[in-house]
């Protein structure tokens, strides 16, 4: 279980040593999530329509292990972009991965890039 959690480290634009193509914005549901894999990695990617801005993070719940997050819904709280786990309606900041129900675990964020209409994902590894 920890070795699964721990293929996911959450990465800042700064630290991002490759840039990967995921595939054409519009090939992604807007307000809506879909899932990429990448080497070992299943990442959720979100057009966030309502403002103009893309994220990214695993696929992987931290609560019970499920590959989920990409079918979540997407929101705000109190400013904070969010996706809320289909199954147990826990809920992640897509910002920084914080938990905002105030439980330990979070999950780890990517950063995402728009380029000539193709979706990129920043990795360091």
């Amino acid at each position: 279980m920890q070795e699964l959690l721990a293929q996911y480290q959450s990465v800042s634009e700064p630290e991002v040593l490759k840039w990967v193509n995921v595939g054409k914005a519009k090939d992604f549901p807007e307000n809506g999530g879909a899932c990429i894999k990448y080497k070992n990695k299943q990442i959720a990617v979100f057009n966030f329509a309502r403002e103009s801005k893309w994220y990214a993070c695993q696929n992987l719940c931290p609560h019970k292990l499920e590959m989920v997050l990409s079918r979540g819904m997407i929101g705000d709280k109190e400013g904070i972009p969010k996706v809320a786990c289909p199954m147990h309606k826990k809920t992640f900041s897509l910002k920084n991965g914080n938990n905002l129900n105030g439980e330990d675990y979070k999950i780890a964020v990517y950063p995402v890039k728009i380029e000539a209409e193709n979706v990129y994902i920043g990795f360091i590894d």
